[in-house]
């Protein structure tokens, strides 16, 4: 039995060994592989593009200066005091983006070189790889064929170090110089003289146009000065000629307005009169439309004095008018129902009286009845009820006299006086009550005696 093992187009599978003792090898990229348990042995080979940073430094060209070549993402290997024929030391530095080949034969080789390493021992392979070639080329160049033609240098590194780790199954897919330079500033005094060079050549330039500019100048301000004098003459002459044709129109004007004027005036008087008949029409009829509006005015004020004055004091007056009869109305059901409420009344006192003369008039008789029956006694027993209120009746006028005092020359008159005013009670009894005591025969008795 064994095991089915995928792997991607970006590594590379190597099966190795079988049944029966096979050597076989398998190689599979972007795809799958059958490999039996214990006697199958898989590894897998990044197929990926690697970054290598070369960097050499102090390597000497042919003319003696240092180079730096350093072309990696991590790694920084230095090449130091290696020495050419001239001894000019320069620093160089590189970028090489390389991968492992997949042709079959050729991934065959790497997989023998880098199997089972990881990918920084790769690295670090093809680097030294080409830091040694990058070192060797340094020294066959000049420095201005390695700082003015970077291409040029970097081709021909490609062409030596390629066959070299072709072989191990490696593949340069580019390689470019990232920098160029030196601790000497001989670079810096290559391009001194050029700028001299370049600067001297300017300031003869400018000196050179300064005084072509300066001839051309001259040349230029003589011919505006010519222009300028014959263009001043022109004008002169043509000024002069303007003057005299300028007065000679004047005149003419002058003429032509003083004439025209007159007959402004003269227009402006008529004008002037047909404005002043036309402003007296104007007032005539402005005097007309002022007496149509007084007299509308006038119209209009009686109107505004009747609706005003007269309407008011007629509507007032015939609201007086009809609340006088209104008044006069009123009074007269007042009276009537005055006068009607005083018969009413007079008519249910006469009533009230009658029936009391009625009421009375039976009492009497009833009384009258009663008193026949009763005898003398009960006619006695009724004056001595009456006593009482008669003697009451005479002394209220005597209530509020505090004191009574009678005058006698002797005593015997206080009883002949109050034996009169015994004899005057009957009167008053019958005055008040209607009864004549004086009928009563108990009365009579004690009357007759007091006598």
């Amino acid at each position: 039995m064994g095991n089915c093992h995928t792997v991607g187009p970006n590594e590379a599978l190597v099966v190795s060994g079988g049944c029966c003792g096979s050597d076989q090898k398998q190689y599979v990229f972007g795809g799958w592989a059958w490999a039996w348990w214990c006697v199958s042995d898989t590894q897998r080979l990044s197929l990926e593009v690697m970054t290598i940073l070369c960097r050499c430094e102090n390597i000497e060209t042919s003319e003696g200066v240092p180079l730096i070549s350093l072309e990696i993402m991590t790694l920084q290997p230095r090449c130091e005091d290696v020495e050419t024929a001239e001894g000019v030391a320069l620093t160089v530095t590189g970028v090489a983006q390389v991968k492992i080949m997949t042709e079959r034969e050729l991934l065959a080789v790497a997989c023998e070189q880098f199997l089972g390493k990881n990918v920084q021992d790769v690295k670090n392979v093809v680097l030294q790889t080409l830091e040694g070639h990058l070192r060797s080329i340094l020294g066959t160049l000049t420095v201005e064929q390695i700082y003015q033609d970077r291409d040029q240098f970097a081709k021909l590194v490609r062409e030596v170090a390629a066959p070299d780790v072709g072989r191990m199954g490696i593949e340069i897919l580019s390689f470019t110089i990232k920098d160029v330079y030196d601790k000497v500033e001989y670079l810096s005094s290559l391009g001194k003289t050029q700028t001299a060079v370049v600067q001297r050549d300017a300031d003869i330039g400018v000196a050179e146009a300064e005084r072509d500019a300066g001839i051309r100048e001259a040349e230029c301000k003589k011919e505006m000065l010519d222009v300028k004098f014959m263009s001043d003459t022109k004008v002169a002459d043509s000024k002069r000629a303007f003057e005299l044709q300028k007065a000679a129109f004047s005149q003419e004007v002058n003429i032509k307005t003083a004439e025209s004027q007159l007959a402004y005036e003269l227009q402006g008087a008529r004008e002037q009169q047909k404005i002043r008949q036309e402003e007296m029409e104007i007032e005539v009829v402005q005097r007309r439309k002022q007496i149509d509006i007084e007299e509308k005015e006038i119209v209009r004020m009686d109107k505004e004095l009747i609706a005003t004055v007269r309407r008011p004091a007629e509507a007032e007056a015939f609201r007086m008018q009809q609340i006088a009869e209104g008044d006069k109305v009123k009074k007269m059901l007042i009276a009537q129902a005055e006068g009607e409420r005083i018969r009413k009344i007079g008519e249910a006192e006469a009533a009230v009286i009658e029936a009391i003369g009625k009421a009375d008039a039976e009492k009497m008789k009833l009384k009258a009845e009663a008193l026949q029956q009763y005898g003398d006694a009960a006619k006695m027993a009724l004056v001595l009820d009456a006593l009482p209120q008669i003697a009451a009746k005479v002394a209220a006028p005597l209530a509020k006299v505090e004191e009574i005092v009678i005058l006698s020359g002797d005593g015997s008159k206080v009883t002949t006086e109050l034996n009169r005013l015994l004899a005057e009670i009957p009167a008053s009894v019958h005055a008040l009550t209607g009864v004549d005591l004086a009928k009563i025969p108990l009365i009579q008795k004690a009357t007759g005696a007091q006598a």
